[in-house]
């Protein structure tokens, strides 16, 4: 029996419901059947949550490295010792402070191979900034530590998966940062990670206009005319089954997304609306295009909720799994290309 893959967690803001949603999670003992899951934080935040939660019976393995990891417990690296004031609901510093602690560590044995996948539990995006955390979230920060040039912010449900060409990006620098050279890199990131992380051999993707009525023939804007449908053109030349542009309004409503494998939206609300509408429960964040492995679950810090017991975690609990299956579908793939004969017999058992 192979090794059980290692997934890292990041703890998010310590007042959020990060360390709720984790601990619901590996409460759960069928977890540690499928992979040894290792939490970047304190113990000592981790047992407050504990005791608010009423999990007694539940503790962590402590270990200083991932190579100490139990497959058969929950572990937690202990990645600062200092007491912390855990203020559940309270956007703060602190906050913050122990979210890039826990990112910064659990990033850094993501990159060095140490685990397998990262999940990350939800942040502040405005109070975690500092010297080296100058980015508009965690996409972009795991993208420029992985020393990637593009990756796709890319919402993963059961009958919908919709990335978006740009991403935390201000409403009002929407449109000058849509062009054809970001549309065709955004549907290439798509196209190959659907093949590679989904095991969709052909997948075909709906591009959405920027305008309303995706301009409708150039009265209402002319984005579609002069930049999304050249791109959509030339991406079909290169091989990417494109579509569009469709009305984002009537596309979901008609439930057309249906008929795709992929969503291409061209802005941040555009495409997570809807998805959060329709997959909000079971759907997630995988950051698609990098070498390294990241999912997160399709939700934020929960401060309304943080402290209460209230929160779900179905959806971290599915950005656990969706690591698992990527890292899987991805070492799979290395080999089938390694065995080229396996790949027809693959095709047909996919089909």
């Amino acid at each position: 029996m192979s090794e059980k893959i290692k997934i890292g967690i990041s703890i998010g803001d310590v007042n959020g419901i990060g360390l709720e949603i984790i601990l619901k999670t590996l409460v759960d003992p069928s977890i540690y059947d499928y992979f040894t899951p290792i939490v970047y934080g304190t113990t000592k935040v981790a047992s407050f949550y504990r005791k608010t939660l009423s999990l007694g019976d539940f503790n962590f393995n402590v270990i200083s490295d991932a190579e100490q990891a139990n497959p058969k417990r929950a572990n937690m690296i202990n990645c600062w010792d200092e007491d912390v004031k855990i203020e559940p609901g309270v956007a703060n510093e602190t906050g913050g402070k122990y979210a890039f602690i826990s990112l910064d560590r659990a990033v850094a044995d993501l990159i060095a191979g140490n685990i397998a996948a990262l999940v990350t539990a939800p942040i502040n995006k405005h109070n975690i900034q500092n010297e080296e955390f100058k980015f508009p979230g965690h996409t972009e920060y795991i993208q420029a530590k992985a020393n990637a040039s593009d990756s796709l912010m890319f919402l993963i449900g059961e009958d919908l998966k919709v990335g978006v060409v740009t991403g935390h990006v201000p409403v009002s620098e929407v449109a000058q940062k849509i062009t054809k050279e970001s549309i065709l890199s955004k549907l290439q990131l798509m196209k190959e990670s659907l093949k590679k992380d989904f095991w969709i051999q052909k997948p075909k993707i709906a591009v959405l206009g920027l305008n309303p009525h995706a301009g409708d023939n150039g009265l209402i804007g002319k984005e579609e005319l002069e930049i999304i449908m050249p791109a959509i053109e030339e991406a079909k030349e290169k091989g990417v089954f494109a579509f569009g542009p469709y009305p984002a309004d009537g596309f979901f409503a008609s439930g057309a997304h249906l008929k795709f494998d992929g969503v291409l939206a061209m802005y941040h609300d555009q495409g997570l609306i809807p998805f959060k509408y329709i997959a909000f429960h079971n759907g997630i964040n995988f950051t698609a295009g990098l070498p390294v492995v990241r999912t997160s679950p399709d939700h934020g810090t929960g401060y309304d909720i943080a402290g209460k017991n209230e929160a779900s975690e179905s959806s971290f609990r599915e950005a656990m799994f969706s690591a698992l299956n990527i890292v899987r579908r991805r070492k799979e793939m290395a080999e089938l290309t390694a065995n080229p004969l396996k790949i027809s017999k693959l095709s047909k058992d996919r089909d």
